[in-house]
């Protein structure tokens, strides 16, 4: 088992591990916008994005930059999980 099945579903898991992530990540965003996640004082990206969405047409960047850093770890983690050295040999078919 740890030579033939191991080697062959690394590759859906880690990227089963990606999406799922990701989705929790945004759910919690998510959620804490709506008000109903992490609570104040404590900093969430969605509270951040709430907390300064009267704001956005003076000073944008307070709603921006929690945005921005959302979609930044979803783009890393996506890249970092399809890069892993091991992932890209078995898919190409070499060892």
């Amino acid at each position: 088992m740890l030579q033939e099945i191991l080697p062959n579903i690394t590759g859906p898991m880690l990227a089963d591990f990606g999406l799922r992530f990701v989705y929790v990540v945004l759910l919690l965003a998510s959620l804490s916008f709506l008000g109903l996640g992490i609570q104040p004082p404590e900093a969430d990206w969605g509270s951040l994005v709430r907390e300064n969405i009267e704001t956005l047409a003076s000073g944008g960047a307070a709603v921006i930059a929690p945005s921005i850093a959302i979609a930044s770890l979803t783009i890393a983690v996506n890249l970092v999980i399809d890069n892993l050295p091991g992932r890209t040999a078995r898919e190409r078919g070499g060892r």
